[in-house]
């Protein structure tokens, strides 16, 4: 690719860039853990929106399995949003794997 051909379309690359930055703040992605014991609401920035706990696994003798479990919830969901990211930035990278560059 001439280096050149990328400065032509700056202006473009950088409407998709934005429209990219507007989607992602639109995806939501669940993660669970425990059976569905815990389940965590998060966006494309990685923020989380909400907690849900199932009334089971709220017993005051055993927090420390209630947050690793939330622990856990929240990694399935950060490893959702980040598959619904790469589906979405795939086609505007035209098949460039992030992954070899360590992204």
């Amino acid at each position: 690719m001439n280096p050149f051909d990328i400065l032509k379309n700056a202006g473009q690359i950088k409407q998709q860039s934005e429209k990219l930055q507007q989607e992602l703040a639109q995806i939501r992605a669940e993660g669970s853990s425990g059976g569905k014991m815990v389940t965590i609401t998060m966006n494309g920035k990685f923020e989380m929106i909400s907690i849900k706990l199932d009334p089971i696994c709220v017993d005051n003798r055993d927090v420390p399995m209630l947050e690793d479990l939330i622990v856990a919830a929240h990694k399935n969901a950060m490893d959702n949003v980040q598959e619904q990211i790469k589906a979405k930035t795939s086609s505007l990278l035209g098949g460039l794997d992030l992954g070899a560059l360590g992204l």
